[in-house]
């Protein structure tokens, strides 16, 4: 049964949208999907209304969503998204800005911004969305909440619309560490369960990082220190792919997306093969050399993206912010390593909500949240 709900966070909402299919550890749950993925009997939207008009309805699951409603989850409904998943505003020229209770003069966060909002306000329990460069952390810490972005390749992303494969992920964002952690146990692959010796520090977290019982020093990154030059050869992969996966669609349908998201894509559009070679290189080396800082006994903690900026925002604040916020979220979008942003504990009670993340090496998914679950 479909029902009425707030247009802003959901696309289509039911009672739910679609019943579990078998019984297991999620009995029960209500997820909100973030409009990339295929749901049986509806169409992708995309978050765009000019996609949804072309789309056709799914005739079965993606694979996350499949593995969620076998274990006992409802889909709650279809939630929106920043369109194509290319923003991390939360903002929507179509729809919408969905609202954020924590804080409810900012936005919050994106492009997982409808699931972010249905956990927030306690219309749903998970939120399922999609992580290419920040998209579960970032709204998970503007809105006060947990998420995880799992090591790249750990979760299908089969049935889900790409923006950028070689950075796509499945996430998901939920109200407490163990719900986040039930979830894990029915879409993450076995992996070593052993949490490191200590953790190393970014941006000033040592206080946050303190919370985990752990030895906690600073560190010192160059790309950290001046995030440029990641930043750009991360943009330059992230945007050639995004074109070549819609600039097709883009071409034909000028104007159908917001002028900030298309001229995301359009950058990719002049990204040549050498130009693109050449900044995976960089990626890699970088990749490297986080790894090795952190051998196998030390995890990465620094802020997760948030808070999320004022609803109403100039287009260079927005740009200004967007910086900051990658900032944070692309070493370990860069370099497929896994994730988990977490509300902090020290921020003041009357500031906006930012979480901090912690980053593992590739496949400690389950490590990581058992310690964000102070496991």
């Amino acid at each position: 049964m479909r029902m009425s709900a707030d247009p802003t966070v959901w696309r289509v909402k039911g009672m739910p949208l679609a019943p579990a299919t078998g019984h297991g550890p999620l009995d029960g749950l209500r997820i909100a999907v973030k409009d990339l993925f295929a749901v049986t009997g509806f169409a992708v939207g995309g978050g765009n209304p000019a996609w949804l008009a072309e789309a056709l309805p799914a005739h079965e699951d993606a694979p996350a969503v499949a593995r969620l409603r076998a274990a006992g989850a409802v889909v709650q409904g279809i939630a929106h998204t920043d369109e194509l998943a290319y923003s991390l505003s939360g903002t929507n020229v179509h729809y919408g800005t969905p609202p954020n209770p924590a804080a409810p003069d900012r936005v919050t966060g994106g492009s997982s911004s409808g699931p972010a909002s249905a956990v927030a306000t306690g219309h749903a329990d998970v939120g399922l969305g999609t992580d290419t460069g920040g998209s579960i952390r970032v709204p998970a810490s503007c809105c006060g909440l947990f998420g995880l972005r799992p090591t790249h390749g750990a979760v299908p992303t089969e049935g889900v619309l790409p923006l950028a494969p070689s950075f796509d992920t499945v996430g998901w964002i939920t109200a407490d560490a163990g719900t986040l952690a039930r979830v894990g146990d029915v879409l993450l692959p076995d992996g070593p369960d052993r949490l490191p010796r200590r953790l190393v520090c970014l941006g000033g977290t040592e206080g946050e990082a303190g919370r985990y019982g752990l030895p906690v020093s600073a560190v010192t990154l160059s790309t950290w220190d001046d995030p440029d030059p990641l930043l750009l050869a991360f943009r330059q992969v992230q945007a050639a792919e995004a074109w070549r996966a819609h600039g097709k669609w883009i071409e034909a349908h000028p104007r159908a997306l917001a002028a900030d998201v298309e001229g995301r894509f359009r950058f990719g559009a002049g990204v040549d093969a050498a130009t693109e070679d050449g900044a995976r290189a960089r990626l890699a080396a970088w990749r490297g050399e986080l790894l090795d800082l952190l051998g196998d006994d030390a995890w990465l903690v620094l802020p997760a993206g948030g808070p999320g900026h004022p609803r109403e925002l100039s287009l260079a604040d927005k740009d200004a912010w967007r910086r900051e916020t990658l900032r944070c979220a692309v070493p370990a979008s860069a370099y497929g390593l896994p994730s988990v942003s977490v509300p902090s504990v020290t921020r003041a009670a009357a500031s906006p909500p930012a979480g901090i993340a912690v980053v593992a090496p590739p496949g400690q998914d389950r490590a990581l949240l058992r310690l964000a679950g102070g496991r």
